[in-house]
């Protein structure tokens, strides 16, 4: 397997690319790299990519309700399997609800 940060430093466009476009990148490789052939995660797959690749921004959160309903969606018996734009959902769904966001707004930039 070839390591995210290689992959992302393949693609041309991104060699002069913002933090943020770089993110984004970076975001869409690990998810592609975990999918299937048809760019697609089972949700059993979803929960262990967010668990093993997301760890700072959900710990701590297992005992908040958002949290609890965004997992068990991810437990819930079904054949559906997660594309890319369900995941970015997932993803931004625990960010806004992380402790470790309120850590990020506190962060001071210097200018």
């Amino acid at each position: 397997s070839v390591p995210i940060a290689k992959q992302l430093a393949s693609i041309k466009a991104l060699r002069k690319g913002s933090d943020l476009e770089k993110a984004f990148a970076t975001a869409a490789l690990v998810f592609y790299n975990y999918a299937d052939p048809e760019s697609k995660l089972s949700k059993a797959e979803t929960k262990s990519l967010l668990q093993s690749q997301f760890w700072h921004f959900i710990q701590g959160q297992e005992n908040k309700p958002k949290y609890q309903e965004i997992i068990s969606s991810l437990d819930e018996e079904s054949e559906n399997k997660i594309n890319f734009e369900d995941f970015m959902i997932f993803l931004v769904s625990l960010t806004l609800m992380s402790d470790l966001l309120q850590e990020i707004k506190n962060v001071k930039t210097t200018k």
